[in-house]
């Protein structure tokens, strides 16, 4: 079974949290497209009234074609539920994310959310996060100053750049620096530290976000649950 296969299982088992009459947030990236698939094919199929959020034009386009009511963060109250992928997860339920460069809207919905729940295949569950690169959006003024205090912290950071070589534009045309740590033992400093560093807009450590873990394995999903 391959990596789609099991976002595709972790998915649809998330779908079944989604309860009539809830105001939804929806993430983006590959394993939130099966989502929205499966939330649709419910709202079809049983009647189900739901109002939704999305971090991203691409994922509200989707949601939207498929018949569900889309509005924009200002005009919703509290999310009762934003579901989202991850890049990482580490045993403690902290979380990397913005591999795909929404980690700022992404952040924005969750931290409004009453409950957030993680969907990921298993090849993201990890023991300490840190492998997969820790991305950061910043302004394009003084990058090069910024960089220069990224790299005497050893934090490794590089420009992302598309496919094409062009420089990668977030939402709200900034940038994004990767940051190639290899392993994060204290994110809550790191992020302490991050969020005091002018220049940059929003990090990609979502700590102490997700209670819920939904992993998608060859045999079938897996729900994880943070001690409460």
């Amino acid at each position: 079974m391959n990596a789609d296969q099991m976002k595709q299982i972790a998915a649809e088992k998330a779908a079944t949290y989604v309860e009539d009459g809830m105001m939804l947030g929806l993430g983006t990236g590959s394993t939130v497209f099966y989502l929205v698939e499966a939330v649709a094919r419910r709202v079809q199929a049983e009647g189900l009234q739901l109002t939704a959020v999305a971090t991203s034009s691409r994922t509200a386009k989707q949601a939207s074609e498929l018949g569900i009511k889309m509005i924009d963060l200002n005009d919703a109250p509290t999310l009762d539920l934003t579901i989202d992928g991850a890049d990482e997860i580490s045993a403690d339920f902290q979380g990397i994310k913005g591999g795909g460069g929404a980690l700022l809207l992404e952040k924005i919905v969750a931290l409004n959310s009453r409950r957030n729940l993680w969907i990921v295949d298993e090849s993201k569950i990890v023991p300490q996060l840190g492998a997969f690169p820790l991305p950061i959006e910043v302004i394009p003024f003084g990058l090069a100053k910024l960089t220069q205090r990224l790299e005497a912290e050893d934090l490794h950071p590089v420009l992302r750049r598309q496919a094409n070589g062009e420089l990668f534009l977030t939402h709200n045309k900034n940038y994004i620096l990767d940051l190639h740590i290899g392993n994060i033992p204290h994110p809550h400093v790191l992020g302490e530290w991050l969020d005091h560093q002018t220049g940059v807009v929003e990090h990609g450590l979502f700590l102490d976000v997700a209670k819920t873990v939904v992993v998608g394995h060859p045999a079938g999903p897996e729900v994880l649950q943070a001690p409460r």
